[in-house]
């Protein structure tokens, strides 16, 4: 059965589109073509220069390739063996965030793209408890978390090149939990992907971090979805 059968979905995730999905509803072609941000100069500035670096859910490598022209040592880890063909220049993993172990630390933990709002709690300390056990004792965990409002600025959409994400609903499904419905538009092709997020205030994302031996040392960005955490 290959990748992104219906079979192999998260629950309450799917995609749809050309080409391959993974189990939680991501086009790999969509992430080919999406922009890297201002992501790689928050990491750059919290981190020492050349650090060894873990990404979590690194998809095709759209923070994983400048992060490595910047100098830093990445290994970059993702459940879809899809996404790591797309990904040059970096040790590869191909394994989910909340069971990897890999009997190493690093100066400086990733976990990007709103992972830490996994609506199944248990997946989300999963993914912290991850963070903690490997990250080395002086060092970091730099998470980013989604936008205090975006569970209510719905509908919404942003260019990315010749394409168009429209975040067209997010309906709730469980307390605190919401499906989010997005749809990427190109010239050439239509996806969609659905996902089960989960609200989180500032004192209910420190306090899953405390659960999992971290805390925050400082918010990197002025709305807070960019965060630096410490081994408590």
């Amino acid at each position: 059965m290959s990748e992104g059968t219906r079979r192999e979905r998260r629950e309450g995730y799917d995609g749809t589109g050309p080409g391959a999905i993974t189990p939680d509803g991501c086009a790999v072609e969509v992430y080919t073509r999406l922009p890297v941000g201002d992501e790689p100069d928050v990491i750059a500035s919290a981190v020492p220069a050349g650090a060894r670096l873990l990404e979590l859910g690194c998809g095709t490598g759209r923070m994983t390739h400048p992060l490595l022209a910047r100098g830093f040592d990445v290994t970059a880890v993702d459940e879809s063996p899809r996404m790591l063909e797309r990904v040059r220049g970096a040790r590869t993993v191909c394994s989910p965030i909340e069971t990897l172990d890999l009997d190493e630390r690093f100066d400086a933990v990733l976990l990007a793209s709103f992972l830490v709002h996994a609506g199944d709690p248990q997946v989300r300390q999963g993914l912290l408890r991850t963070c903690r056990r490997h990250v080395a004792d002086d060092g970091c965990v730099l998470i980013q978390r989604e936008g205090e409002d975006w569970h209510d600025r719905v509908p919404r959409e942003r260019r990315v090149g010749e394409g168009l994400v429209r975040v067209v609903s997010a309906e709730p499904v469980a307390p605190e939990v919401s499906s989010v419905h997005v749809e990427y538009v190109f010239p050439d092709g239509r996806w969609t992907q659905t996902f089960l997020s989960r609200r989180l205030g500032k004192a209910q994302f420190e306090r899953a971090l405390a659960d999992a031996g971290l805390a925050v040392d400082s918010y990197l960005t002025e709305d807070r979805t960019w965060v630096r955490a410490l081994p408590a």
